[in-house]
Parts: C-alpha cells; structure tokens; sequence
C-alpha cells in the first residue's frame, strides 16, 4: 500500500490566546504557518495571537494540559476545542499525490513543519506537514465527506 490514512480519534486539542511570548509549556511559539513540536504538544499558529495546542488522546491529563496552559504569564483564554475536529495521519509513497487532487497548496514546496488552513475538496481544514506525512485536522460534521474523498482519491495508489 502506498497510501496510508489513520484516524487519531479523540485527541486534546485547546485554542489558546496570547497577549505575547515566546513559548508555551516549554515549547517555542510557531511562526506563522508553521507548528513546532515539544513536551508531547504541537504548537500550530492559527493566527497572530492564536494558537491551537494538539495534545495527546484524550485522558485525565487533558485537564492537567488545561490547567497549565492557564498558568502561562502569557495567555489570555484557554479554550477546550477537543470536539470540533478529527485528526487523520496521511503517510505514504504517495500521500501528497492524493492531497494534489482537491489542495491548491504546494506541497513540494512545504517543508515539514508547515502548518496551514486551506481548504481540500471544499472542505476546511488545517495541514500539517510532517517528517514523514502529514497531519489533517477536518472539522467533525464533515468528516464522512472527508473520509470518502479520501478513500476515492486514493484509490488509484492503493495497490
């Protein structure tokens, strides 16, 4: 198989306001467009004072994540989004190809670490670029037409 989609359900996922700074939870701040990774979080830049903290699986260490992102100097509002999206990990020989089909982003030219809103097939979503794949971040009420997009746009890689 040269196309692999895994769903990582229940992931801990906070939208977090900051006044300025320069890190959270010991993990440096992601430029725009970028996310950087740390302490068992990524840092997406949503905005230019906004960020998403993509946490592990969901657990009782969830509130302990709320509550020390709470604590920062820096941060104005914490926000548990946890229910809004699904995350799905795309990897593969030719994960990017199946993305080209509905993405107008360049994913040749997007080094790992990108992290961008845009739409694929119509549908918003966020995209990260990983090492070795990409993390997709789809909202909840249209994750049935995400994942049969998916599945129809991968089918002439699967093997």
């Amino acid at each position: 198989m040269t196309v692999d989609a895994v769903h990582e359900p229940f992931r801990t996922q906070f939208t977090v306001r900051v006044r300025e700074g320069h890190s959270l939870l010991g993990v440096d701040l992601a430029a725009p467009c970028r996310y950087t990774s740390g302490n068992g979080v990524d840092i997406l830049w949503m905005g230019p004072d906004e960020y998403l903290v993509l946490g592990p699986a969901l657990s009782r260490e969830s509130a302990d994540l709320e509550r020390a992102l709470s604590r920062e100097s820096a941060v104005l509002a914490v926000v548990d989004v946890s229910a809004q999206r699904n995350v799905v990990r795309l990897s593969g020989a030719h994960a990017a190809d199946v993305l080209a089909h509905g993405c107008s982003i360049d994913l040749a030219g997007s080094p790992p670490g990108t992290c961008v809103q845009t739409l694929l097939a119509r549908t918003g979503i966020v995209l990260m670029v990983r090492e070795d794949g990409f993390t997709i971040l789809v909202r909840q009420s249209f994750t049935d037409y995400f994942t049969a997009w998916l599945a129809d746009a991968s089918l002439e890689y699967v093997s």
